[in-house]
């Protein structure tokens, strides 16, 4: 295992040095460096991309699939790498059930045969739904999802880069400031040759070499003055030495100051480079608006596909219903008063089985019909209809009539006036006012 042990120095001396330029900026003890304007406005339309994007592709996959169990299924599938294996859609099941059940009633009976239709009608809608969630997930939640886990993870990567980048300089521009200072500080302290007479310190080697052989006389005389000498000698070396410490320690401030100013001209380089890169990618969001609204405009096509299918089956469905309730109303098919339905829109396609026939009708004179002294009321028409024969009553939608009914009559059906015009008129098509 190659393990180095220098690099590993490295990265914890850069990791504290920005872990302290951090806590100095948000305690507000050194200084930060402030990007611009149009830098800051792409960096917000980027979260603003990201958060709306996200919950736009969240809220999707819900009405795509209601289903969070069957969600979780589809990521776990996905987050292995294995295809998700085909799910039946919920009108797909209805209408096999449907089927199921007709074969046990008998196709032969109304109940069965209709069931057949309904079914069949069921299936061919869950189809088209499969068809749709297929078509929207290509269109739209793929490229939504590709962008939020390819495109902002590597904006994520490069801004991360790029704040560590400033840190980085800002700390530079730091140890720049304070080598300044203590250069200048060191350069306010008294020289030893200001505070010491020049021919003091100059002639200190000649004044040596005077007084050790006045030294050797004096030995003759006394032992004594040996340490009077070593004093003499000691004063002598301490003033070479602060000498040369002073200079020494001139010549390493400046060393420190060239050092920083050429750390923070490096670090400067480095952080102009990632902003650069970090501002191409973020100018990039403009062309991910462009192919968000392409993908979008195909979801719409997609699901106006999907609803447009939808009404055409429900359409033919409603056609061969009402042929269907049609013909159970007039069974004899000669029988020319019976009128079927107009449009396979037209409610009075599903009027009541039980209603009476025309042929029933005629019995009650509607002429001769009074309303009573009370219990008439005011009724709102829902939809148009028109009168079958002379005994109804035409109506039109959003209209007030007065209905009331009589002794005898089917429940499903009341006498209606306006004006002078007086007719039976289904209660379905109404809708009663207190």
């Amino acid at each position: 295992m190659d393990f180095n042990v220098r690099k590993l120095a490295t990265d914890a001396g850069i990791f504290f040095s920005r872990a302290v330029q951090f806590t100095e900026e948000k305690l507000g003890q050194a200084e930060k460096t402030e990007l611009d304007a149009h830098f800051e406005n792409l960096l917000s339309r980027a979260d603003c991309t990201k958060n709306w994007t996200e919950k736009i592709y969240r809220q999707t996959e819900v009405v795509l699939q209601p289903n969070p169990g069957a969600r979780i299924e589809e990521f776990l599938y996905e987050k292995l790498d294995r295809k998700v294996p085909p799910r039946p859609t919920n009108g797909e099941i209805l209408g096999q059930f449907m089927l199921e059940a007709a074969k046990e009633f008998g196709s032969g009976t109304p109940y069965g045969s209709t069931l057949i239709k309904v079914g069949d009608c069921q299936r061919r809608l869950g189809g088209a739904e499969r068809e749709f969630l297929q078509t929207s997930s290509i269109s739209f939640l793929i490229p939504l999802r590709n962008f939020l886990e390819g495109d902002w993870r590597t904006i994520s990567r490069e801004r991360k880069l790029l704040e560590n980048r400033r840190l980085d300089l800002d700390a530079c521009k730091a140890r720049v400031k304070k080598a300044k200072a203590a250069e200048t500080k060191a350069a306010a302290v008294p020289d030893f040759q200001e505070t010491r007479p020049r021919n003091y310190v100059l002639s200190a080697s000649a004044s040596a070499s005077h007084f050790i052989p006045l030294c050797s006389a004096v030995i003759k005389h006394s032992l004594s003055l040996i340490l009077l000498i070593i004093v003499m000698l000691s004063v002598l070396l301490s003033c070479h030495v602060f000498l040369f410490v002073s200079l020494s320690s001139d010549q390493l401030w400046n060393e420190e100051l060239d050092k920083a100013e050429h750390e923070l001209r490096v670090a400067q380089t480095e952080f102009d480079r990632q902003a650069e890169v970090t501002r191409l990618l973020l100018e990039g969001i403009s062309s991910t608006h462009v192919n968000h609204l392409r993908c979008l405009c195909e979801f719409v096509e997609a699901q106006a596909m999907y609803y447009s299918q939808c009404h055409k089956y429900m359409l033919e469905l409603q056609r061969e219903l009402g042929s269907l309730l049609s013909f159970r109303r007039c069974p004899d098919s000669l029988d020319v008063n019976c009128h079927p339905a107009s449009s396979p829109t037209d409610p009075s396609a599903f009027l009541p089985l039980n209603s009476p026939s025309p042929l029933e009708t005629d019995a009650l004179q509607i002429e001769e019909v009074q309303p009573p002294a009370s219990g008439t009321r005011k009724a709102k028409v829902l939809y148009d209809y028109d009168a079958a024969d002379s005994s109804e009553l035409s109506l039109r939608a959003d209209e007030l009539i007065t209905v009331y009914t009589v002794p005898g009559m089917d429940s499903d059906w009341l006498i209606g006036e306006r004006g002078n015009q007086k007719g039976k008129v289904p209660v379905t098509y109404l809708e009663l006012l207190s």
